[in-house]
């Protein structure tokens, strides 16, 4: 069993053959991990974490108990294909969090980036895509295909539509319902989601500079308040050297499944 000798596992867990535990990882009692699974350095699960199929998990992540992570996808199409869970590096994954992996669908991937922390009961559907920084509060839930920015902060209790995407740096507050794509650095709330505004708070707390983020806002106000048609408002924007602007416009501008939530 290819376990490094500085790792401690509790006698009460079970670690398949092949499972593959880097160095001074952390194993406390009732944990199972199959056979298929990496777990990278440093990692601790707590107690009670089942981890199975072929899922690898980034170094220093933390794992509270029951935690369900790469168990087979919420999907009726799923019929036992190949799949993937990719899990990034110093990520926090509390009590009762649930993490699919991918299906043929959908890439057969689901991904997570680095430095996330997923609270209490959240779910993370098949076919995600994540990236770097994010919050899921307490139960807040992501259907399949959902594909999240750097940096996006999701509010308790909050559900996520099916191929939605949220732009980087984009805040949801806590009882909202996400069914259209969020813009960067937007701020959602609502039973039936209604976009509020750009996410001045999280912009400052990132240190952008105030003239970035008021050509930011002015774009912004172009885009959603002018009465032009929306492709016209886009390639009237121009070339402005604004990186925070850019990112809008290359979020608007891709490929699409979902309309893009608007402040009306």
């Amino acid at each position: 069993m290819p376990i490094h000798n500085s790792s401690i596992i509790h006698s009460n867990s079970l670690i398949e053959e092949n499972a593959i535990i880097g160095k001074n990882c952390k194993i406390g009692p009732f944990c199972y991990v199959s056979s298929d699974c990496v777990l990278e350095d440093n990692i601790e699960l707590f107690s009670h974490v089942s981890i199975v199929g072929r899922t690898l998990i980034g170094k220093n992540t933390k794992v509270w108990p029951f935690a369900s992570i790469g168990h087979y996808p919420q999907d009726l199409k799923y019929k036992g294909e190949n799949n993937e869970l990719i899990i990034g590096a110093d990520n926090k994954i509390r009590e009762s969090v649930s993490i699919n992996p991918g299906t043929k669908g959908g890439g057969g991937t689901t991904k997570i980036g680095n430095n996330c922390l997923f609270m209490l009961g959240s779910h993370i559907g098949h076919d995600c895509q994540l990236g770097d920084g994010i919050i899921l509060a307490n139960n807040a839930a992501l259907a399949g295909h959902v594909s999240l920015g750097d940096n996006v902060t999701i509010g308790g209790l909050s559900g996520v539509h099916q191929f939605v995407r949220i732009g980087e740096g984009a805040f949801i507050g806590a009882l909202s319902m996400v069914a259209k794509d969020v813009i960067p650095f937007g701020m959602v709330y609502g039973e039936r989601a209604k976009l509020m505004g750009l996410n001045l708070v999280g912009l400052r707390r990132s240190g952008t500079n105030n003239k970035q983020i008021k050509e930011l806002k002015s774009v912004y106000d172009n885009i959603f308040f002018d009465q032009k048609t929306f492709n016209k408002k886009i390639s009237n924007i121009g070339d402005i050297n604004n990186p925070l602007v850019k990112k809008l416009i290359n979020f608007l501008n891709a490929e699409k499944d979902r309309a893009i939530l608007s402040p009306k």
